[in-house]
C-alpha cells in the first residue's frame, strides 16, 4: 500500500443507516481512512467541504433538494471522490475508466476493497488532477433522466401524463411511436425512439431497433434463434417481444447471461 497517511474524510449521505456501513467499512482501514465529519444534506456537505477541506469525500448522489453533483459544484475546491449510488450499475459503467470511483448501494466489503486499490493507484500514478466538470455534466445528465417520473400524452384536447414505472415497452413503426402500459393501455406518442431512449430513465433498454422495454417489467427470457431473444414482459397481456439480433451482447451484458 503506497498511501503514506490516512485521507481526511467526509460521509455525505442523507440515510443514517448509509452513512453508519460508510463508517464500518472504514473501520477495517484506519491506516487509509481518517473520517473527519459527516453531513446528512447537500446544503451541510457544502459548508463542512469547503470549511474543513478534506482530502477525500464519500458523495451520495440522490439526495433531496441538493444531489450530489450540485455539491460538487459549490465546492472551492475539488477533493477526491468517490461516489455511493442507488444507480444500476450498468448506467454507470463509464465510471469503470476514470480514476473516479462509485459504489452502488448496499455497499459491500468486496466491492468496497477494489476502492482501496483505485486509492492506491491513484496515489502512486499522481493522477488526482482530473476534469471533473466533465463528469459531473456527463452524470448530472444520468441523475435527470434516472428522476424523470413520467411522459406526457395527448388525449384528444387534453394532456395526460403516464407514470414511466408503469409503462412496459415503447414500440416504433414507420409512422409513430406507441406506449403500452402493464395495464394493457395504449397511447400515441409525437415523438421518436430515438429521442425517447435519450430522454428515459436508465431502466429503459433497446432491445430491438423498434423497440423500448422497461427492464423492471421484464418477467422471462428465452433464448431464440440467431443470436435473438424472446422477452416476456410482466404486464396485463405477458406481452412478448424478440430481440433484434445487433441487441444479443447488450441484453447478455444486462440480464448476466
Amino acid at each position: 500500500m503506497k498511501i503514506n497517511r490516512p485521507y481526511k474524510t467526509i460521509i455525505v449521505d442523507d440515510e443514517p443507516l448509509a452513512r453508519l456501513r460508510s463508517q464500518t467499512l472504514m473501520g477495517d482501514y484506519p491506516e487509509i481512512f481518517e473520517v473527519i465529519a459527516e453531513a446528512e444534506n447537500g446544503e451541510e456537505a457544502i459548508e463542512k467541504i469547503n470549511q474543513m477541506r478534506p482530502e477525500l469525500i464519500f458523495l451520495d448522489i440522490q439526495m433531496p433538494e441538493i444531489n450530489g453533483f450540485d455539491v460538487l459544484k459549490e465546492l472551492s475546491y475539488f477533493p477526491k471522490v468517490i461516489f455511493c449510488t442507488a444507480f444500476d450499475e450498468f448506467a454507470l459503467k463509464a465510471f469503470d475508466t476514470n480514476c473516479i470511483d462509485y459504489l452502488v448501494k448496499p455497499l459491500t466489503k468486496e466491492r468496497f476493497a477494489k476502492t482501496i486499490e483505485k486509492l492506491d493507484q491513484q496515489n502512486s500514478e499522481g493522477n488526482s488532477d482530473i476534469n471533473l466538470n466533465k463528469l459531473i455534466e456527463q452524470f448530472s445528465q444520468e441523475y435527470q433522466k434516472n428522476e424523470a417520473s413520467s411522459i406526457p400524452v395527448k388525449v384528444g384536447d387534453r394532456v395526460i401524463f403516464v407514470r414511466l414505472d408503469e409503462v412496459s415497452y415503447f414500440q416504433s413503426d414507420a409512422k409513430y411511436v406507441s406506449v403500452v402500459t402493464k395495464h394493457n393501455k395504449s397511447y400515441i406518442l409525437d415523438s421518436s425512439l430515438k429521442k425517447l431512449e435519450e430522454k428515459l430513465p436508465a431502466y429503459f433498454i433497446r432491445v430491438h431497433k423498434s423497440y423500448l422495454i422497461n427492464k423492471n417489467l421484464l418477467k422471462e427470457i428465452r433464448k431464440y434463434f440467431n443470436n435473438r431473444f424472446v422477452l416476456i414482459m410482466d404486464d396485463y397481456s405477458q406481452s412478448k417481444i424478440t430481440s433484434g439480433r445487433s441487441y444479443y451482447q447488450v441484453i447478455k451484458s444486462l440480464l448476466n447471461y
